[in-house]
């Protein structure tokens, strides 16, 4: 267990992941599905903090303690395990993270939680792993750990493995909202019934009405069955667009997340707020859009 005077040498948000652009480009002989999306990160997250402590512990604390486990299998401490192996040094950092995220939502969550305690560990330790090896660690944890891993808008394509990092970003903030309903990733995939969309990775316009274009030409592949396994997504996407300065109403990843663009981060907060009021049991939040890491 960790240590509770431990005091904290290190503390690493995991940013929310968004899918501004899913789609679906084919599927490989081992089963798993190549895709190409546009992935950004939001002002909003997970914490982690770092403590020293004999024995490697995790304690999960925050609003959505009671979706996870401190057991073995989680995805926190499987990092912290690979990430000794990688670097041969054995460490056995307390860790507490804070769950601020909604669960198996489309917006990042165990993976983003991952990423950061890569990121920690490298500055706790003092410890600069090659990048290549990093990458390949971080994509042995799962396929949306890379992109998290640097927490900066990206295409994303293949597995998760190839990124292209993308300089000049637009400003702009969005709105979350999870209706607290379960979507099952495997569920979601086994519904989709469309082709598979053409994979080109052109990086977007850096002016944010030409990223609206250019994300209008670019949905997500899995919104379509998510909605059919849920309706309410297909609710809360409906909500989203009504509201005043909503520029792209989408959901994220395979759900059952959703999001809003707007200019403005006023313009957010003023949408989350209507939508919170009217639907007090949604996660409802609003946000920046990070341009940078």
């Amino acid at each position: 267990m960790p240590d509770p005077k431990g005091a904290a040498l290190a503390e690493e948000t995991a940013w929310a992941k968004i899918n501004l652009t899913l789609q679906i480009t084919g599927r490989r002989a081992d089963g798993y599905h190549e895709l190409m999306s546009l992935v950004v990160f939001a002002d909003l997250g997970d914490t982690l903090q770092f403590s020293e402590s004999d024995a490697l512990g995790l304690t999960i604390d925050g609003p959505f303690a009671a979706g996870l486990s401190s057991e073995r299998d989680n995805l926190v401490l499987k990092a912290v395990e690979a990430f000794s192996a990688l670097t041969a040094t054995p460490l056995t950092p307390a860790i507490r993270l804070t769950k601020n995220l909604p669960v198996a939502a489309g917006i990042g969550g165990g993976s983003a939680d991952a990423a950061a305690v890569l990121r920690g560990l490298c500055t706790l330790q003092g410890l600069s792993p090659g990048e290549g090896a990093l990458q390949d660690l971080a994509l042995g944890l799962g396929a949306d750990v890379p992109v998290c891993l640097a927490s900066r808008p990206a295409i994303m394509s293949g597995i998760g493995e190839r990124l292209q990092p993308l300089a000049g970003f637009p400003a702009g903030a969005l709105v979350l909202i999870n209706p607290g309903l379960p979507l099952s990733t495997a569920a979601v995939f086994k519904a989709r019934a469309a082709a598979f969309s053409k994979a080109e990775t052109a990086p977007p316009p850096a002016d944010f009405d030409g990223l609206l274009d250019w994300l209008r030409a670019r949905p997500n592949d899995l919104e379509q069955a998510a909605c059919s396994l849920v309706p309410a997504v297909r609710d809360v996407l409906a909500f989203l667009a009504a509201t005043a300065g909503c520029r792209l109403a989408r959901m994220s990843g395979s759900g059952a997340t959703c999001f809003a663009l707007y200019r403005s981060l006023a313009e957010a907060e003023k949408a989350a707020a209507q939508l919170q009021a009217a639907h007090e049991r949604w996660w409802v939040r609003a946000a920046a859009l990070r341009t940078a890491a």
